[in-house]
Parts: C-alpha cells; structure tokens; sequence
C-alpha cells in the first residue's frame, strides 16, 4: 500500500470519531487505532472525587481510614502495579498461577501479567522471599502503584 494512502488514512481516522479503521487491499492490510482524546483523563477521573471525601471528613476519620489499609497487610515488601491495566495470575487460562500464598520466590521470578493496551507486561518481584499475600484476584483491573503481593 502506498505511504500517501495511509497518511491519508490516518487524516480520515483523525478527522472522525471513530477509534479504529482497518484497510484490506489484496493481501495487504493496514489497521489503525487510537485512543479517543476523551479516554486519557477517564483513569484519573475516578481517582479525584475519591481524594476530596476523606479532605471533607474530619481528620481523625482519614486516618481511621488508612490505618485499617496498612494494618490489613502482613509485613514484608509490597510488590505495587507499575501500570493500569488487568491483571492475571496465569499465563493462560488452563495454566496454574506463577505463585502462590507461602511460596518461595527469587528477585527477578515472574509473580503475574498486567495486560495494558494489549500487551502483556510481566510483574517480577522484587526481592526474594515467601509470597505473604496475592492482593489482587485474576482478572481484576488494577490502577497504577496498587499493592498487589506482599513478599517477605
């Protein structure tokens, strides 16, 4: 496919509201997708009208409020999300987990996959020590500097 036929592709996927084209000419196809301008400020909308709650309760409720947080995870090193994105135990549905509750890990050891933009990021510990908690649950959104496993 010739360079001006895409480049005028891109101008017509950016001109309209549409997030993904896909062009087929004989064998040769050209796919194209974007994020909508809108979408970039969704993961962030969810997270300010969070902050203000605790800012418009009295203070000694904030921190009631995070004490329980911190006291509920066993002490170790916290492993967080260094993305947004969904995350997975396994490498695929049949397969067992990387790790589990009480198992022995090396810094460096995969602990998980984060599947952002549809790419799979390994999650790799660390430090090495015992997994003292799995935070998260197989399949479940997490945002960015989530707790996900405790090692210690």
């Amino acid at each position: 496919m010739d360079l001006r036929k895409i480049k005028k592709l891109i101008d017509l996927l950016e001109e309209s509201n549409l997030a993904e084209l896909e062009i087929k000419e004989g064998e040769e196809v050209v796919r194209l997708s974007r994020v909508p301008r809108n979408a970039a400020p969704a993961p962030v909308a969810p997270v300010a009208p969070v902050a203000p709650t605790p800012v418009a309760a009295p203070a000694a409720s904030s921190d009631n409020t995070a004490a329980p947080v911190a006291d509920s995870l066993p002490a170790g090193h916290v492993v967080k999300a260094p993305m947004v994105g969904t995350f997975y135990a396994s490498a695929s549905p049949g397969t067992p987990a990387f790790v589990k509750v009480g198992q022995q890990v090396k810094a460096g050891e995969t602990l998980g996959i984060i599947e952002a933009m549809k790419m799979f990021n390994q999650i790799e510990a660390d430090v090495a020590g015992t997994v003292q908690a799995i935070l998260v649950e197989n399949g479940q959104p997490v945002e960015f500097d989530e707790p996900m496993y405790v090692i210690a």
